[in-house]
């Protein structure tokens, strides 16, 4: 990584394990809490997945407060806190919350996640409200472009299933939203420096139907051969919005194009191995690989001291 020599250094720390974080955060003016477990096969996602995301989001509040340096938290949270709902609306801004009762019953592709994110989110709120720590959430859609991490970020298995057939996760990008992985980068900085930030910001920059997903696919690399139906998703379906005027009101602006998102996450597949340049070349065994156990990193600024917890690949999840 560039400049790791100076500004990087690691810490042991583990989300199940209250304290662990304490010696990374000491002296902290910033926490960037990104990490989350992501295994949508689990086995036992009570214990697996959804206890540990609350209880680490909790236990890093806690290692806050304890410190007593840090300004501000921001916590990454997901589009999946938001708009999992048996009816979608056409446009979704910071009130809506996502049906906790409705996932339950279906437990759809990666429902553990969304109840995990769910209730990490809300007992943070109020974690941080008893503990006086400055909180700000930041709600990402699907995460897309390049990325460091030696498999197949989870973000990516849903955005390039068009590609790897992976049809399990055609329900998430039926009508999805999207957003490239150095501009949420980027909202987590803007975020943090801003004194007049607060609340929650949705941090999205593109809106696709999984037909428009497959057309971009097709005219962009036509190597690929992409469905043109998808049985039971209608033709006509309407654009499901995540509105991001809240955080451009802020004098944020989105550099990335949908396409730029999508070159990103193929052109670092093909180097690695993970995607084939073409369908009729079988890809690498990697295409259902999730994130490894997550490692915390310490970067520090001219003027400031921030460190952020952080996925291996260095991808913020969505």
């Amino acid at each position: 990584l560039p400049k790791a020599d100076t500004n990087l250094t690691l810490w042991r720390a583990d989300l199940t394990e209250e304290g662990s974080f304490d010696e990374a955060i000491e002296g902290c003016h910033g926490v960037f809490h990104v990490a989350t477990p992501m295994d949508f096969e689990s086995k036992d996602p009570e214990n697996e997945i959804i206890k540990p995301t609350i209880e680490g989001v909790l236990g890093i509040i806690k290692s806050c407060a304890k410190a007593k340096t840090v300004k501000r938290l921001v916590f990454t949270s997901s589009a999946g806190t938001v708009n999992v709902q048996e009816h979608q609306l056409p446009v979704y801004n910071e009130d809506n919350w996502s049906d906790l009762d409705f996932i339950n019953s279906k437990k759809m592709t990666a429902w553990m996640y969304f109840v995990s994110k769910t209730l990490a989110e809300k007992a943070a709120w109020e974690a941080a409200k008893e503990n006086n720590i400055d909180f700000i959430s930041i709600i990402p859609t699907l995460v897309v472009g390049p990325f460091i991490m030696p498999t197949l970020p989870p973000s990516l298995i849903t955005a390039l299933s068009l590609i790897t057939g992976n049809e399990a996760h055609y329900g998430i990008i039926k009508q999805c939203q999207y957003v490239h992985l150095d501009d949420l980068c980027k909202s987590h900085i803007f975020l943090y420096e801003n004194p007049k930030a607060g609340g929650r910001y949705i941090c999205s920059s593109h809106d696709a139907t999984i037909h428009d997903l497959a057309k971009m696919i097709r005219e962009k690399w036509p190597e690929y051969n992409v469905p043109t139906e998808f049985k039971g998703i209608e033709k006509d379906l309407p654009v499901v919005s995540f509105s991001s005027k809240k955080l451009i009101h802020m004098g944020f602006e989105f550099k990335y194009t949908f396409e730029d998102m999508l070159k990103g996450a193929i052109d670092t597949c093909r180097e690695k191995g993970l995607l084939p340049y073409s369908t009729d070349i079988p890809p690498n065994d990697h295409t259902k690989s999730l994130l490894p156990n997550s490692i915390e990193i310490e970067a520090k600024t001219a003027n400031d001291h921030t460190r952020g917890f952080l996925p291996y690949s260095g991808e913020i999840e969505a």
